[in-house]
Formats: structure tokens, sequence, C-alpha cells
């Protein structure tokens, strides 16, 4: 069967829903996504290997390679790397139904059609248009599960010992501008256990709420402190952030509130370890905790994720600056880079569409940026894996 024209495999793609998300309700399996891209895969001369998640049944990634012609099982080459999930939708704020690539004022509108679906689009349209026969180093094309959540997929590929590409290009949207390093992100509850009772005589209760007012007051130092101590002018906002993110706590007016649980979100720098942090945010929390025994507990709502850190004068980095014309930047949010990075390969972040359609009601992509990133990411396989690898770091 001949691969799908690019616009067919964009539709494709996009009518196939792979939400994840915490919520179980909402949560769904990437299957169908990763059969169709193995099925494309296959079409252009990919071995396909794919891989149930440990730790998420019913989740998948893919691993497709294509080695040189005359070069079977060779190490190295260029991996391009993106999520099959999306993050849940609100209907009621979309314009179009999520799931029907529809085009309108030059846009291709639908759900992962820039975050990041529509990545595996450009990458197969471009091996496609290059010679097979031509090849020099390998080609793969990694497909994972669950970055909306809790990176698993990243995580589990990042243990595979037989993995050794020479460089990964992660395909989030950044309007095809380098990203070499981004911040990492912590998301926790503080829980503040306290003892129910009758409003009327508040000495045989003890008010979460009131634990909560001294856990919020110390967050807000803590804060402060970061913003103060830690510093990068590589990121437009140079610190790591902070912030109070979700409250409830709680039943009723005339009643001791017992319970009350505050979520936070924070973004560290690189440099600023996750054990570092967890241990200057128990450290906040601890005098609270010496006043009131056993209250606060602070709980991971997911696993850390760490800062991506890589070198702004490497090889791939400078090829990428090259090709889009464009500096090589650092960006506040976080990716699959850090867990990927530890393949060993030189790693960056580049992708079409722009970062801030993600997320967002009628997600889209400029219809008017495709083709010149399209030539970008061929041109970025052509470098790496067609021409002598010396070339591919100059």
């Amino acid at each position: 069967m001949p691969l799908p024209s690019f616009l067919d495999m964009y539709k494709n793609l996009i009518e196939l829903p792979s939400i994840s998300a915490i919520d179980k309700r909402l949560d769904q399996s990437n299957k169908a996504v990763i059969d169709t891209l193995a099925t494309w895969c296959r079409e252009l001369g990919f071995t396909v290997e794919i891989s149930e998640l440990e730790n998420a049944p019913g989740k998948f990634n893919l691993l497709a390679k294509r080695d040189p012609l005359n070069k079977p099982s060779t190490a190295g080459g260029l991996m391009l790397a993106g999520h099959t999930d999306t993050v849940p939708y609100d209907d009621t704020r979309w314009h179009s139904d999520p799931f029907k690539l529809s085009q309108k004022e030059n846009k291709l509108y639908g759900l992962g059609a820039i975050d990041m679906k529509g990545f595996f689009a450009f990458v197969l349209e471009a091996v496609a248009q290059l010679e097979h026969t031509q090849q020099k180093s390998p080609i793969l094309i990694l497909a994972t599960a669950d970055e909306e959540t809790t990176m698993a997929g990243a995580q589990q590929v990042a243990k595979h010992q037989q993995l050794k590409p020479d460089y990964c290009v992660i395909g989030e949207p950044t309007d095809m501008v380098p990203v070499f390093t981004h911040k990492g992100h912590m998301s926790s509850a503080i829980r503040i256990t306290g003892r129910s009772g009758h409003s009327s005589d508040p000495d045989r209760g003890l008010n979460a709420i009131e634990i909560m007012q001294q856990v919020i007051s110390r967050l807000l130092q803590l804060k402060e402190e970061l913003k103060n101590k830690y510093s990068i002018e590589h990121f437009s906002v140079p610190y790591p952030t902070l912030n109070l993110g979700h409250i409830h706590g709680g039943d009723n007016a005339n009643r001791i509130c017992g319970c009350c649980e505050l979520h936070i979100d924070i973004r560290p720098l690189p440099g600023l370890s996750i054990v570092e942090l967890e241990q200057m945010l128990l450290a906040a929390m601890q005098p609270i905790n010496d006043q009131y025994p056993q209250s606060v507990d602070v709980i991971d709502l997911h696993d850390p994720i760490p800062a991506f850190s890589g070198k702004p004068d490497s090889g791939l980095v400078k090829l990428a600056e090259k090709l889009s014309g464009q500096k090589a930047i650092a960006v506040n949010y976080c990716t699959e880079a850090p867990f990927l990075q530890q393949l060993g390969c030189e790693t960056l972040v580049m992708g079409p569409g722009s970062i801030t359609q993600a997320h967002q009601p009628d997600e889209h992509l400029e219809m008017e940026k495709i083709k010149p990133s399209q030539k970008m990411i061929t041109d970025l396989i052509y470098t790496c894996c067609f021409e002598d690898k010396q070339k591919a770091s100059t």
C-alpha cells in the first residue's frame, strides 16, 4: 500500500483519538495511532518495534529504524521523536470537530495538529522524498505514549540499552526554532489533615484551612527564595517558578475543616536538581509539622521531570541553526528531552507549529509554514543521514 499524501497522513492521525489524562474517565489508548504509523514506516522500509508500557497497560511506544541498504544493523544515525498522545479538550470552546482535520483561513485545525501528531506526517513525507539507496546512516522514528501526563513512554525508552543514535530531534512545536535547553516540571499536592468538629467550639477541632494559610505563607517565601537565589539568563523567565494552582477543602460553613489540599507547580532550572528542590519544599513545611505533628503531607502528583540542558555549541545545534536561520533558545516549558538525552545522543527540540497553539481550543497549523518547515526537516535528515557523517557537525 503506497504512503498516503502529506495531508492524508495528517487527516488520518487527527482522526484517531489518543488522549492521555490523569482522570481515567478521559484517558485513552494510543494503539491505533501506533499501528497506523507502523504501517507507514514499513512501507518506507523501516523495521518496526512496538512495545507496551510497563507501567501503563494499553499504551504503546513505536521505534522504527531504517539502516542504509549496504550497512545492516548500523549504530548511530538520527532519531526523530514525538509523542502520539494529546491533551483532553473542551468541545464547547472548539469551533470544529477536534478529530476532523479542517481547513479554514489557510490553517489546518485539529487536536494534535501541532502538539504533536502532525510532526510524524512531516517526517514521513521527508523520508519518502529521499532515496534509500543514497542513505549512509540510520534513520530512526520514535513515537511515544503518555507525554502529556507521566512521560512514561520516554522514560521507558531511556532504558533501551541497544538504542544509541548520534542525534535526536524532538519535534515539539517551536516554529522550527532550535531549543537547546528547557526547565523541568514538578507537580505536588500539599495535604493538610486537621480535625473536624462543630464550628461553635473551635478548640475541639483543628482547622485545616487555617493551617493551609501558614503553608501558603511559607510557599510564597520559598517562591521568592527561588527567584532570588537561582538565575540563568538564557530563559525569558530566568528563575525557577512556583505556582499555586488549585486548592480545595472543607464542606460546610458551620463545620471545622478537617482536610485541605493545595496543588502547586514548580519549574526548576538546569542545575537545580529535583532532589534538592524536594528537600527545599520539605524544609519549608517542617516548622508547621513541628507545630502540628503529622498534619502536612507533600505528595508528588506525577514523577518529577528534570530540566534539559543541552550544549548551545553542539554540532546538532549548530546544524539546526544553519538550516533554520534562527539562533537556538531556551524555553520555560518541558519536553521528553531529558529522558531521551540519557541515550547518549546530542539532543534538541525543534518542530513545526507554534507553542502558543499547544493545549488550546482550535489548535491549528498555519499552512504557509508547511513548505519551509518541510524543507528544514528534509534537509536535516539529508545532512545527518545522507551526507558524510562529519558534515552533520559542521
